[in-house]
């Protein structure tokens, strides 16, 4: 779903900066009753406890109703100015411009939260997404120095293993390419046999990668299958073979790459398996035993993929030109299939959309005025989330892996990792994805509808 990690960093945020969470659907009716009742007697919300205040900006803020939570934070920044909720003000009015993609914006408030409020927990905070927010405009070196900043003064801060992978692939997406490589180093030097020492390797493996060192990319993914400690950390093991696989075929080692990618076992849920089988009939081997397996398994597995809602998948798919099988692989994932599922992010029935991006899109679905509640609709939630698919395929060129990174770590994040891809392939891509839950997201929803297609055709009808 639409910046679903996003949402999911600032509940973790909250909780360590003793924010309320009040994302349920009565919270969220009450409040707007009783600030719209207020506004039916004036033009502007009353005056209230600072509490009263910050507790609705909550409700609404959860609830990703961004404007109205400003609303609030604006009359306890304007009248409660020595009050302790202040640097959460801040950070929420940084935080909600930065979901709406105001980058600017947000900037500035983080800016006033750095200066002011940098030693409390919504200041550290502040500082990293300041960091993020430069580089979701392309100021990668302001991005890197921010990072650097945050490195120095928090070096135990709860963001230091993510700083300093930041400011690798910063100083990278510069074109600085000896200081990411010495931050490469850095980073393992810092993080010695831990989950962060293997993500900056696989940094350096990603970057040779993009700039075409197909030698250093072999060297880099053998020594991260030497060293064989995956577990927690953004690389795995069958992606890194995959790359290795790879680079050797980009260096006329094709017999050996044919091995290498034939290693990956026919698991027909696993991303990197069905890849392989393409690299190797691309090569000209034979493939055929590899997708014998992995038909057979897949049909092993057709009662954990089941076919729900298919009338109104195929009607939508079909008129907006998305694969329903693709539809059916993001709904397991996000919902398993249950109509009234709510996240803690505010998202809402089986495609898990949040109500800001579901109101983009609800006019062109053929829907008038729609609420939060309206998600919980099964037609309602299909077609403005088929919509919305939509959108991002023709944004993306049709590839479902930037669609589905889309969807769950914002189109902004997957436009930054595409650009990164080099060469623009499927699995290149896939490497690249910056966010650990989202590369995870993508590797289960690609898995899924591979499976998907081996048991379905395009009308869900089973082969």
């Amino acid at each position: 779903m639409k910046n679903l990690l996003y949402l999911i960093l600032l509940l973790a945020v909250c909780a360590s900066v003793s924010f309320a969470q009040p994302s349920r659907d009565s919270e969220l009716s009450k409040v707007q009753s009783l600030d719209q009742a207020a506004l039916s007697k004036g033009d502007s919300l009353p005056l209230m406890d600072v509490k009263d205040h910050m507790y609705r900006a909550e409700v609404y803020m959860s609830n990703r109703q961004f404007p109205s939570a400003r609303a609030h934070w604006k009359i306890v920044l304007a009248n409660f100015p020595d009050d302790p909720s202040i640097p959460a003000a801040l950070f929420g009015m940084g935080r909600s411009n930065m979901w709406e993609r105001n980058y600017e914006t947000a900037i500035e408030w983080f800016d006033k939260l750095v200066k002011d409020y940098v030693a409390t927990p919504e200041g550290q905070e502040g500082l990293a997404f300041k960091g993020a927010c430069y580089v979701r405009i392309g100021k990668n070196l302001d991005a890197a120095r921010t990072y650097e900043m945050y490195a120095a003064m928090f070096p135990s801060g709860k963001r230091i293993e993510s700083a300093y992978l930041n400011i690798i692939d910063a100083y990278r997406e510069a074109g600085e390419y000896d200081k990411a490589d010495e931050w490469v180093d850095r980073t393992a030097g810092k993080f010695p046999g831990q989950p962060s020492e293997v993500n900056a390797l696989h940094a350096r493996l990603r970057m040779y990668l993009f700039r075409k060192n197909w030698q250093g990319t072999e060297a880099t993914a053998q020594k991260l299958l030497e060293l064989n400690r995956f577990s927690g950390s953004m690389a795995y093991e069958y992606e890194v073979t995959y790359l290795k696989a790879y680079a050797l075929e980009m260096m006329g080692s094709e017999d050996l790459a044919m091995r290498v990618y034939n290693s990956i076992p026919a698991d027909p849920a696993s991303y990197y398996a069905g890849l392989a089988s393409d690299r190797i009939e691309a090569l000209g081997g034979s493939s055929a035993a590899r997708e014998s397996e992995m038909r057979s398994r897949a049909a092993k597995m057709s009662a954990q993929f089941p076919v729900r809602f298919r009338n109104e998948l195929v009607r939508y798919g079909r008129e907006r030109g998305v694969d329903p099988r693709f539809l059916l692989a993001i709904m397991k994932q996000e919902s398993s299939f249950r109509p009234t599922a709510k996240s803690p992010a505010a998202a809402r029935g089986l495609l898990q959309l949040t109500y800001d991006t579901a109101m983009k899109y609800s006019a062109a679905a053929g829907h008038g005025k729609i609420t939060a509640n309206s998600l919980y609709s099964p037609a309602v939630n299909i077609s403005i989330g088929t919509m919305y698919i939509k959108k991002l395929k023709e944004e993306f060129s049709g590839l479902y892996e930037a669609i589905a990174a889309s969807y769950n770590g914002g189109e902004d994040n997957a436009l930054r990792w595409l650009e990164r891809s080099n060469p623009r392939e499927r699995a290149i891509f896939a490497s690249e994805v910056g966010f650990a839950e989202t590369k995870k997201y993508v590797f289960k929803v690609m898995g899924n509808y591979r499976v998907y297609s081996e048991l379905y055709d395009e009308n869900l009808v089973k082969k």
